[in-house]
């Protein structure tokens, strides 16, 4: 099976290669990468320091590294329970001794067991199978919440800092920034199957009230986030360097409802807010309600897309494999997410051979220029779907756009140089084929503005800065008034001139 692999990858190549032939440094720079491949300790190191654009499928609340929670929880005087490690609000036993049920979250500063216990039920380190990986992901989440309430300036903080050690550009983050207020919403007005009327009782209701409101708190945490990183300093941080976007995430295992007042909030926050990208749909495609209710979820982002035209929409599909549902299950989430719910981008993809004429929807999605989100670790630690069984060889085989992403970087203890470690070894990918997917992540990123590719495929640049190099200290005026006036552009150029002082090294 592995040598027809790598025929696959062999014969999706040529057609990759042949659109860029590459400048001498990046030639050079792919020849040494060749050289190394073999060598994990100078793979690591290359991977390490190469720019990697954007990561397009990132959660807040799952980037945040244990470490990192427990110190929000115990600035914030939160107990634990000692058995399920769930957080509990105080008051907690006096006692830190191993007879406390309840202690002190601080308690775990001086008792290691207490502390890697934590550690190991908040994410999946030394997770070792006593439970499918699934279970035992999804189940970190309501463990260590409420320790992010009052830190999201903090968490903003630390995933930005980690972009920056991981030589990334641009992060697109999704964050259900209204603090569930629109759920709280939707449950009050109730139901109503005239999607038109709900919108406008919802809007009546209070809704544009929650825009507001949530947008002034992303005010106070990205303000909290630049006093952290101290960006307006002469000692700023690396993370200001990194561009920020949000994508608002959807619920959709809530009812039918909430769903809908947090798809409406996504599009009116989009609308409101150019911090706000555009929208996601998460949690679980195998629960109950996402299976229940997805072709409604469709059918409302169907009708809220004919009001919102402009609002971008990515979404979760084929995070599946068999045995997760009936096989029933795994044959329509990709297309349906594509042709019903105007998916934009793709999460995971996982599944997508299982679909109803796969080929054919590959070629589909080929030809609408749908990127998938590619997300290795996490499909691995929670599905089992690695190597030869992943689609990504597939994918590329088809032309399908591909960006490589972290998912849930904390819980899953992965980082962006660790995905790219792993397409790089499990499929035999070479440096222009990782560099294709770095220039694709900012390609298919939903900053706003013009690309600065006027040939996506061959990334030829636009005509005004055709004749600038990134490597130089300045653009010409035409080029700059450019870059200036579109945040994609600006943001490829400076992805450009970190891969022009990178491949300058060999």
């Amino acid at each position: 099976m592995e040598g027809v692999l790598v025929l696959a990858l062999m014969l999706s190549a040529p057609t990759i290669r042949a659109q860029q032939k590459g400048s001498a440094p990046e030639q050079r720079t792919a020849h040494h990468f060749d050289s190394i491949r073999q060598q994990p300790g100078l793979l690591l190191a290359f991977l390490r320091e190469m720019p990697k654009g954007g990561d397009l499928h990132i959660h807040l609340a799952g980037a945040i590294y244990a470490e990192s929670l427990i110190d929000f929880a115990a600035q914030d005087g939160f107990c634990v329970d000692r058995i399920t490690s769930v957080l509990i609000a105080p008051p907690c036993d006096d006692a830190c001794d191993r007879f406390a049920s309840k202690p002190a979250i601080r308690c775990a500063y001086q008792d290691h067991v207490l502390y890697n216990s934590i550690v190991d039920a908040w994410s999946m380190r030394n997770w070792a199978g006593e439970e499918p990986g699934h279970d035992h992901f999804f189940a970190t989440f309501d463990k260590f919440l409420p320790a992010m309430t009052n830190h999201l300036g903090d968490s903003i903080a630390e995933t930005a800092e980690r972009a920056a050690s991981d030589h990334l550009q641009y992060l697109e983050l999704m964050h259900t920034a209204d603090g569930n207020l629109a759920p709280e919403l939707g449950a009050k007005v109730g139901w109503d199957d005239d999607f038109s009327k709900l919108r406008e009782e919802l809007l009546a209701a209070g809704l544009p009230d929650i825009v507001a409101v949530t947008r002034q708190q992303l005010d106070h945490d990205e303000a909290q986030m630049r006093q952290l990183l101290r960006c307006d300093s002469f000692q700023a941080r690396a993370g200001c360097n990194v561009t920020i976007r949000y994508l608002y995430q959807v619920l959709r295992g809530l009812p039918k409802q909430q769903v809908y007042a947090q798809i409406l909030l996504g599009f009116e926050l989009a609308q409101a807010d150019p911090r706000f990208v555009g929208l996601n749909l998460v949690m679980p495609e195998d629960w109950y309600v996402p299976r229940h209710d997805f072709d409604l979820h469709m059918k409302m982002l169907d009708y809220l897309h004919g009001i919102y035209p402009k609002v971008h929409i990515s979404l979760h599909a084929g995070e599946l494999a068999m045995g997760l549902v009936p096989p029933e299950g795994l044959s329509f989430h990709v297309r349906e997410s594509v042709e019903k719910g105007h998916a934009e981008r793709i999460g995971h993809g996982a599944s997508v051979m299982r679909e109803h004429d796969a080929v054919g929807l590959l070629q589909e999605m080929a030809r609408r220029k749908v990127l998938v989100e590619i997300n290795l670790t996490s499909n691995d630690l929670i599905l089992g779907v690695r190597g030869e069984e992943h689609p990504l060889p597939v994918y590329l085989r088809y032309g399908v756009p591909v960006a490589l992403a972290t998912d849930d970087e904390g819980v899953s203890r992965s980082d962006m140089t660790r995905e790219y470690v792993r397409a790089a070894e499990s499929y035999h990918l070479s440096y222009t084929d990782l560099k294709r997917m770095a220039r694709q992540s900012l390609e298919h990123s939903f900053l706003a503005g013009a690309s600065l590719w006027t040939d996506a495929q061959a990334f030829r640049p636009v005509t005004v800065c055709a004749g600038d190099r990134p490597e130089a200290a300045s653009v010409s005026a035409g080029c700059q008034k450019f870059l200036d006036a579109n945040d994609r552009a600006r943001v490829q150029w400076k992805s450009e001139r970190e891969f022009a002082k990178f491949e300058s090294k060999f």
